[in-house]
């Protein structure tokens, strides 16, 4: 318990596949914590039953996040210590953990980041693509129109470009992708850390002429080469539009509001609370 009687909010990775990449730390922060905050709490029971460790269970997940929400942090003004976890992964990317990390920091309870497995970085190091500048999208919006508008967007940027997709989506995303960027070099990594673990290098032309070398199971990662004559990350025009019209066009495209405060925090190179502070004034 921190000083002014108040919990500390853990956000801690759990693996991606391979249960041996669950670190000590995590595993003693799990075993000490007060609760555990949980998308299914059936996937964390079992990783629970895994180390031994028997905590009680708060499904939070993306259709109940505001009421949990509120309810964990009523329990970190209580003094409760609450960790938060992730299916698989980093909590916060691509995650409602981020909700609950805003809402803790906004009442001043320590948030504590614990390292650990990522599916983004974990494929981009063995993709043969450029680790040096990159951009990480997540998941693209469902619809077509709003996904090709997105692709749009990312088209010239320079650095390589990480994206998650589903199965069932992906021949239409990598046809969307090779209309929207052209010819790239294109990694797809598939069950990362798994029994069945797979890197498919190649280019998008390649892929699309020949949809059928991929299987379509489980869970994917796309690397993509970025853009050689568009503007790298840092160049790109910070103020051709205001915080409010950015926030906006990403919402149209389908992105949820909190991740397009994100994402335009990140392109104007300025905080996410200072883009949050105004679009919600």
């Amino acid at each position: 318990m921190n000083e002014n009687n108040k919990g500390i909010l853990y956000l801690v990775p759990t693996p991606i596949g391979n249960l041996e990449d669950m670190t000590y730390r995590a595993v003693r922060i799990l075993g000490e914590v007060d609760a555990i905050a949980a998308e299914d709490t059936r996937h964390t029971g079992i990783l629970l039953k895994h180390f031994d460790i028997s905590k009680p269970l708060i499904s939070y997940h993306e259709h109940n996040k505001e009421e949990k929400g509120n309810a964990i942090i009523d329990m970190l003004l209580d003094g409760k210590n609450i960790a938060c976890v992730s299916d698989a992964g980093m909590p916060a990317i691509s995650d409602p953990g981020a909700d609950l990390a805003s809402k803790a920091i906004a009442h001043h309870i320590s948030v504590v980041p614990l390292p650990g497995a990522n599916a983004a970085l974990t494929a981009l190091i063995a993709s043969d693509l450029d680790t040096k500048q990159f951009t990480f999208f997540g998941f693209l919006p469902k619809r077509g129109k709003h996904r090709n508008d997105a692709l749009q967007l990312m088209a010239k940027q320079r650095g390589t470009l990480i994206f998650y997709e589903a199965p069932h989506r992906l021949q239409e995303v990598l046809q969307d992708m090779y209309d929207a960027f052209g010819n790239r070099p294109i990694t797809i990594a598939r069950e990362l850390t798994k029994k069945f673990e797979t890197f498919l290098r190649s280019d998008l032309s390649s892929i699309c002429n020949d949809l059928e070398k991929i299987t379509y199971k489980g869970e994917f990662v796309l690397v993509i080469g970025g853009s050689e004559t568009g503007d790298a990350i840092d160049e790109v025009p910070q103020q051709s539009m205001s915080y409010e019209e950015a926030v906006a066009e990403l919402v149209d495209l389908g992105l949820p509001k909190k991740e397009a405060i994100r994402e335009v925090a990140k392109r104007f190179g300025v905080s996410r609370r200072e883009v949050y502070n105004i679009v919600e004034r």
